[in-house]
């Protein structure tokens, strides 16, 4: 889903964005398989099992989006600076990870 008001953006790939790829791949795969098991009346535990692992995957999917995103356009803004000065960009790229 895309945003037509948005302006364009130039479009950036970053180091884990085919790591990213898989684990979404992954993800569609096992929330098909719970969607089947939802149709043959599997038992919830197992429904609810599989639907969290779903869940985490994709949890950890957008974390790490997020941190290559920080870690690539941040850095790139920024460029370099004196140690003092980048304490906290620092902090917030390790905030981040608590997201």
């Amino acid at each position: 889903m895309t945003d037509q008001t948005a302006p364009a953006q130039e479009h950036h790939v970053h180091e884990h964005h085919a790591d990213i790829a898989k684990r979404l791949k992954r993800a569609n795969g096992h929330l098909r398989s719970v969607v089947e098991m939802i149709e043959s009346n599997r038992p919830c535990l197992d429904i609810a099992q599989q639907l969290h692992a779903v869940e985490k995957a994709i949890s950890q999917a957008k974390r790490t989006l997020i941190q290559d995103h920080l870690d690539h356009c941040l850095e790139e803004t920024v460029g370099a600076l004196p140690k003092e000065q980048r304490k906290p960009i620092d902090e917030f790229k390790e905030i981040t990870k608590y997201l």
